[in-house]
């Protein structure tokens, strides 16, 4: 750890949880939480909750999890220390000297290394696209239709035919071979030696969101491959974090985000005037990008190329677009293959109108679902029926569901109470075929198990009350204590909270999450901080069920001391205490 523990929990309590989220996640208020669309995983209904009470967040989701710190490390792939900078400057606080070990300082250095190799790069092929060395890649640029302000605000460059001349020029700033190996710039041969990975290419850098040179693409000259290549993954760059142009979008995105498959693309549309357009990086689309959508908009316009491939990566992204709750509209292009065709071919005008009249993602699925079947043969067309009504189950809502079916069913001429029937009948099967899995996954779950996960389940419940009503520390006093929780993380936490409990009279979740050191340990104490119990309606099922639940956990530690004692005087009293359990009132 780099700082001392009273500086970590002085920042973290000068980052008011709710601020920080609400700058990555739409939250809105319900009850004494915050709900929003959970940023780790993709759901349609906001299943997580931000805690000001309790500084802490929740998925019940997924079952993300954790305090501040935790949140920045997951979102931003942040070490703790860099989450603790960041806050630390956010409060405006000065940091202290840190006591760091090597390793911690080696890769906090190497981060920052690359970051600089990466702009000394952007900022040398910048200056060989305006030399006469890079006259081809300038022609080839102008001819795509870009002006000069356009290609100076990409930031657009090029690298020549000489494959090493970018490594003898950064070699000449001091950048040892350790660090620039990990820029992803320069390949390293046993036969060859070093050279550049890019040459004879025009560059394309990529930028994060704070406007950081985080990677780079290239666009060969002529007919070489491969047509486009990207920089491989490194300590800066995540493809899957990380959209083309996202850089140049602020704020909240009500007219949505147009999102397409190349630079080139983003790039004209920005020139036409479209600033919300952005693509992913040489990699297929996944749902990380969609979760890194829902941050600016809640609509989406895909504009994917025309041909077959843009079409399959259409009815990819769609499921993952629509799981995430994103509403979806997709851009015919045709006669033209791509944005960048289409506005040279016809007018940025005209491209608006395409917007405009942009199809609902179901009924584009529809059209090329129809495809595949000939809707004059009868046999055809009810198979092409049969696969609409099992799509129209995918809709949750059931008013969203009526609404698609009746326009199906009037877009293709049938009766609407027909379609309704054929619907219910696949909706009928595959309740059938779930019920068997679920009940086959219930005959291969043993008996012992599940009295394990029962056991577990109420040393959480209880940790929960006890964080919810410390009132409860002092009531089950001479009956339970930290040492009763015997299942891991279950002792620790209780270790920790029953001596919060007696330092300070109080429970603060948030602290004690900051004590774990992994990402899926602080997951899972939140769990417990968070755990959604019944709500008991009278006072008298509360005290029912809190006596039940001490009872099975004080049980299981005398039945676990019983088995690991040796002392035979020590098993006589574990046994007395067990017959006095039975009877005892708790509350």
């Amino acid at each position: 750890m780099y700082y001392e523990e009273d500086f970590v929990e002085e920042v973290r309590q000068r980052n008011d949880i709710v601020d920080v989220i609400s700058s990555y996640v739409n939250l809105k208020r319900g009850g004494s939480n915050y709900m929003g669309l959970c940023p780790f995983h993709n759901e349609k209904t906001p299943s997580f909750s931000v805690s000001p009470g309790k500084q802490m967040y929740y998925c019940f989701g997924c079952g993300a999890g954790g305090n501040v710190y935790t949140f920045l490390m997951e979102y931003e792939n942040l070490t703790f220390v860099e989450a603790l900078e960041r806050l630390a400057e956010r409060a405006g606080m000065k940091l202290p000297e840190k006591n760091d070990s090597a390793e911690d300082r080696r890769r906090r250095d190497m981060r920052d290394a690359i970051l600089e190799v990466n702009k000394l790069a952007a900022n040398y092929y910048f200056a060989k696209l305006k030399s006469e060395r890079g006259q081809a890649g300038y022609e080839y640029l102008t001819k795509r239709g870009l002006t000069p302000e356009t290609i100076v605000r990409f930031g657009l460059g090029f690298s020549d035919k000489n494959s090493g001349e970018l490594y003898r020029f950064v070699k000449t700033k001091g950048y040892s071979d350790e660090i620039l190996k990990e820029t992803g710039l320069f390949t390293y041969d046993e036969r060859r030696g070093v050279y550049d990975k890019f040459w004879n290419r025009v560059m394309f850098p990529i930028l994060d969101r704070n406007n950081r040179v985080i990677a780079f693409g290239g666009r060969v000259m002529g007919d070489a491959k491969p047509k486009y290549l990207n920089s491989p993954e490194t300590m800066v760059f995540d493809k899957s974090r990380n959209l083309y142009g996202l850089n140049f979008i602020h704020g909240r995105q009500d007219r949505g985000i147009i999102l397409c498959e190349g630079y080139m693309d983003v790039i004209a549309l920005h020139q036409a005037g479209f600033t919300n357009a952005a693509a992913s990086l040489g990699t297929a689309f996944t749902s990380r990008h969609c979760a890194l959508l829902q941050r600016y908009t809640d609509l989406v316009y895909l504009c994917y190329d025309s041909d077959a491939a843009g079409v399959k990566a259409a009815m990819r992204a769609i499921p993952m677009l629509k799981e995430a709750g994103l509403r979806i509209r997709v851009i015919d292009m045709k006669p033209y293959k791509d944005p960048d065709e289409f506005i040279k071919g016809l007018s940025a005008e005209e491209f608006q109108k395409r917007i405009d009249s942009a199809k609902n993602s179901f009924f584009y699925e529809v059209d090329i679902l129809k495809r595949d079947y000939d809707m004059n043969d009868p046999e055809s067309k009810t198979r092409f029926m049969n696969e609409v009504a099992r799509k129209c189950l995918t809709f949750d809502n059931e008013i969203e569901r009526n609404n698609y079916m009746e326009a199906f069913a009037r877009e293709y001429g049938i009766r609407t109470e027909d379609f309704r029937k054929l619907t219910a009948y696949h909706s009928a099967q595959m309740a059938g075929i779930d019920y068997e899995r679920r009940k086959q996954e219930r005959r291969q779950k043993g008996t012992d198990r599940v009295a394990e996960d029962g056991i577990a389940r109420s040393q959480g419940i209880f940790l929960t009350w006890l964080s919810n009503d410390p009132s409860l520390f002092e009531k089950t006093k001479d009956v339970i204590s930290a040492q009763d929780f015997v299942d891991e993380p279950y002792r620790q936490v209780a270790e920790m909270m029953y001596e919060q409990y007696e330092a300070e009279g109080r429970v603060e979740p948030a602290v004690i999450i900051s004590r774990f050191q992994s990402k899926e340990e602080q997951s899972l104490v939140a769990g417990l901080f968070n755990r959604e119990i019944q709500a008991l309606s009278r006072d008298s099922e509360q005290k029912k069920a809190v006596n039940e639940v001490v009872r099975n956990i004080k049980k299981y530690s005398l039945d676990y001391r019983s088995r690991h004692v040796t002392d035979i005087a020590e098993l006589q009293g574990l046994l007395e205490e067990k017959k006095k359990l039975q009877k005892l009132q708790i509350l």
